[in-house]
């Protein structure tokens, strides 16, 4: 009976340390991953800005002029294409919040794989700088957490967003800002009427990401308007797909094509940790400890990696 309890004590003690080992994994290995690929979409970013400045694809915003009865609005000056959407995974635009240190490279996309690189633009929405709401989801937590601070954030500060054409767009917060919501309430991405020039929007942010901290029960929600030079208007908006429209504010779902590699590794796992306890029981030498702890390590790791992909976990 004795032996029966010591088995199951550690079996108990094991199961509990891999947990803790998953929720490191989720805070902080995750965060490894997406510097990373914040590392190649830097790269990549800054290689799209020049080969922008290398052609004539530039679109001036239009400029107001008030005349003593009647507004009236003068064409936008164009010297060439308009920005174009880029694929999904792709750089859009680089985000600065200064006041919590944020400097992330924008993927065009809210897809769970998109939002593993960093924040993602939502696809159904303008790009920065043109009229209408555009919209940016971010984890809050996981993968670097790029919006864990951004219930911080308050009415007046800025958000600078760059996009590929080198142009910085300064946007401040509203002033009912930060507030949440449901993650079905797909409204906040709606663009807001401007009241000076009937048939347009006005040009805003939306940033979304996870609230509470540690759940994705519902959706915490910042909205920003552009900061223009005086007579200023933004860029009219890039047509878009609908089909890319998204029924809710980035999805909950997990990847389920990761569900055979998330048994495979499990298996491996369980072997590699199973020949790892045979051998420093045999061989109580510390080297044979170390030698079985890399191999490991190294599996684990990997089938922490599906692991998280397969569960709902987009937080």
């Amino acid at each position: 009976m004795r032996n029966v309890l010591g088995w199951i004590g550690r079996v108990l003690l094991t199961s509990g340390i891999l947990l803790l080992l998953f929720v490191a994994y989720q805070l902080w290995g995750t965060g490894i991953l997406q510097a990373r690929e914040q590392s190649k979409l830097k790269d990549q970013f800054q290689q799209a800005i020049k080969a922008h400045n290398g052609s004539t694809t530039t679109t001036r915003p239009a400029t107001a002029t008030t005349g003593p009865d009647n507004p009236t609005l003068t064409t936008p000056t164009t010297t060439g294409a308009q920005l174009a959407v880029p694929p999904n995974g792709d750089p859009v635009a680089r985000i600065e919040i200064k006041k919590l240190g944020v400097d992330q490279t924008v993927v065009e996309g809210v897809d769970v794989p998109d939002l593993r690189s960093g924040p993602g633009h939502y696809p159904i929405t303008p790009l920065p700088g043109q009229e209408g709401n555009t919209a940016i989801a971010g984890h809050r937590t996981t993968y670097g957490a790029p919006f864990g601070d951004l219930d911080q954030l308050a009415p007046g500060d800025e958000i600078v967003i760059t996009t590929v054409d080198g142009k910085r767009w300064v946007y401040k917060v509203d002033q009912d800002s930060p507030f949440v919501v449901e993650p079905t309430q797909g409204d906040v991405l709606q663009p807001t009427p401007d009241p000076n020039r009937p048939g347009h929007s006005l040009a805003t942010l939306t940033l979304t990401t996870c609230n509470p901290k540690f759940s994705a029960a519902k959706r915490l929600i910042v909205q920003a308007t552009i900061v223009l030079p005086p007579g200023e208007v933004p860029l009219p908006a890039t047509s878009v797909d609908p089909g890319t429209a998204k029924a809710t504010i980035s999805g909950l779902e997990g990847d389920s094509g990761s569900r055979f590699p998330t048994l495979l590794w499990a298996v491996i796992a369980a072997l590699v940790g199973g020949a790892w306890w045979f051998l420093f029981h045999r061989y109580k030498k510390w080297y044979v400890w170390i030698a079985g702890a890399i191999p490991f390590v190294v599996v684990l790791f990997v089938f922490y990696t599906y692991l998280e992909r397969l569960l709902p976990s987009d937080y």
